[in-house]
């Protein structure tokens, strides 16, 4: 079970524009910049991420309906903003639950467990 679209559609209004101010500065949040499939327009979007060795690991609370996850799948990259650091990310890979909460730190794990299935979006970056 994913979270809500409901509580998606909430948050792209009105969390996300706050979020943007600092996600891309802190640890455990990143912003990912992607291309629309369809508008071709650039978006900016905050989320949880796990910084892992030659990349990122991306919860995907959402569903795989989120424009986020299917225009980064759909273009096989984008660009992720950590920490303060612009990566440019390839090798978009999903990868469904339980084997996506593998990728994860075990605390994140069991929380993941509780609030959605648990499926995870991996990248590759350019260094």
């Amino acid at each position: 079970m994913h979270l809500p679209r409901a509580l998606a559609a909430f948050n792209r209004k009105v969390t996300n524009p706050i979020q943007r101010r600092w996600a891309g500065r802190i640890p455990g949040h990143a912003i990912i910049v992607h291309v629309g499939r369809r508008s071709g327009r650039r978006y900016r979007t905050p989320v949880l991420c796990v910084r892992r060795p030659g990349g990122f690991a991306f919860l995907v609370g959402y569903g795989l309906e989120s424009d986020w996850v299917r225009n980064l799948l759909a273009a096989d990259g984008g660009v992720v903003a950590h920490r303060g650091r612009r990566y440019r990310v390839r090798d978009v890979r999903l990868v469904p639950a339980p084997a996506g909460r593998e990728l994860l730190p075990q605390p994140l794990r069991l929380v993941v467990k509780l609030v959605h299935e648990g499926n995870v979006l991996t990248v590759t970056i350019d260094e």
